[in-house]
């Protein structure tokens, strides 16, 4: 079972910046997307930004456009969560994903999701 890494995530001020990193997706057959998602407390896990590997094309919630940035390392094994002008309301647990039936999948339903990290938290205080 392929069990991705996660790194990075704690605390930070309102207007801050983190950098989250994923990697151990090397391992994944004919893998169509790679991307991040959230869960904060009582809420739906929720799609943040994914990566499409067959044309590196990114896709990114409303909520997060303009302030967060997906990469991913040359090699392919390691995508980035760059968050900047972090506000409260990014506080979540973050879920580093990727799939290997369908491109769309990173950017949709958490259901569908075929490979996850292990979460990390991320908080921002006012």
């Amino acid at each position: 079972q392929v069990r991705l890494v996660e790194s990075g995530g704690g605390s930070a001020q309102a207007g801050g910046s983190l950098r989250l990193s994923c990697g151990g997706s090397g391992w994944i057959y004919n893998r169509q997307c790679m991307g991040w998602f959230r869960q904060a407390p009582g809420k739906e896990r929720e799609p943040v930004a994914a990566i499409v590997d067959a044309d590196g094309s990114t896709i990114y919630a409303d909520s997060v456009k303009g302030r967060f940035t997906i990469s991913q390392d040359n090699a392919k094994d390691t995508v980035s969560l760059q968050m900047n002008n972090l506000k409260p309301e990014d506080t979540a647990v973050y879920y580093c994903a990727a799939d290997a039936l369908s491109p769309m999948t990173c950017a949709r339903s958490w259901r569908s999701v075929g490979y996850w990290g292990q979460g990390t938290q991320v908080t921002v205080s006012s």
